[in-house]
């Protein structure tokens, strides 16, 4: 009796699920344009004026989309510049192929490819939190397709911990996929706003972002279940790249906070910068981890002023 109880309700659970997700994706359809890549699907979202000059790419973390970077800062740059967002490998409308494509290494060959395709040459990259593993492996691996590198409360080092104990589960064979695809999507509606808010101190979560920013496209099962493999399998990624750091040849721009409880500036942006040649460290007080939404000003100034340092360097050359 127990046993057919507890069959029902997961059945139940997981209708209400399947329910849900299609009023997620009505609710937050795709915004931009499809591009196949080893396997998989890439979205990506082109902003601004073509005829611009260098080009920016933007990278969300993780537990996010593109729109996480597109508001407000994607929107504020692409008034004078092309602006190109992507959906990381798992997240919003992008697709994966494998379970391997939760690393940085995989996904920074997926985006190269993608960017190929799009004909960029050369952008400047604008990578947040979980992204700032990513960019430092695009700069390792593609330096070619990197003019610049702008990374915002990046994970760049190992460090002491898990990543919650909910995400080791969700990425554990069978039980993970049971608990995706029945209690993830119901649960989550009642706990995104207040993890969000958390993710935001000291500053205040502005009013909308979690609708704004798309965030519920997380509770798909598929895209928790790649979040989790992302966060899981990060800092092993970290570790194996942080010897070859010094490699690393592009302008580099940190900006980052003291407090940010998220993602330690101790452990990530301050050794990253001591390691990396040609890197600007800028660490605010009392700014949490949402570096775009803070200060997106701050944040578009500096770009900007990287560019103009690296266009007439890639004026001489040519």
């Amino acid at each position: 009796m127990i046993v057919m109880s507890v069959v029902t309700a997961l059945v139940l659970l997981a209708l209400l699920t399947q329910a849900g997700v299609v009023a997620v994706q009505r609710a937050f359809p795709p915004q931009g344009r499809m591009i196949e890549v080893d396997g998989a699907t890439l979205h990506v979202v082109d902003l601004g004026p073509r005829d611009s000059g260098l080009p920016i790419v933007m990278l969300h973390g993780a537990s996010s989309n593109l729109e996480a970077m597109r508001r407000p800062l994607g929107d504020l740059l692409a008034r004078n510049h092309r602006v190109i967002l992507i959906d990381r490998p798992g997240h919003g409308w992008s697709t994966r192929a494998r379970r391997q494509d939760s690393t940085p290494e995989v996904q920074a060959r997926m985006i190269d490819e993608a960017l190929g395709k799009l004909a960029i040459d050369r952008a400047v990259f604008v990578v947040h939190s979980w992204s700032g593993a990513l960019g430092a492996r695009l700069a390792l691996d593609h330096p070619r397709r990197l003019a610049g590198l702008v990374m915002l409360a990046p994970v760049t080092h190992p460090w002491r911990g898990g990543v919650g104990r909910y995400n080791e589960i969700i990425a554990t064979p069978v039980i993970g996929p049971l608990l995706a695809y029945t209690i993830t999507l119901p649960l989550g509606y009642v706990l995104t706003e207040p993890g969000a808010r958390n993710v935001f101190l000291p500053q205040v979560m502005p009013d909308g972002f979690v609708k704004d920013s798309a965030t519920p496209l997380l509770l798909r099962p598929r895209e928790f279940i790649a979040n989790a493999y992302d966060l899981v399998t990060l800092k092993e990624a970290v570790a194996a790249q942080v010897a070859r750091y010094g490699e690393i040849s592009v302008p580099v721009t940190i900006i980052a906070g003291e407090p940010d409880k998220t993602v330690s500036t101790n452990i990530h942006a301050r050794p990253f910068a001591a390691t990396v040649p040609n890197t600007k460290l800028i660490v605010l007080p009392d700014l949490g981890h949402m570096v775009q939404n803070a200060v997106p000003e701050l944040v578009k100034a500096e770009i900007e002023t990287m560019i103009g340092k690296i266009v007439p360097v890639q004026a001489a050359a040519d």
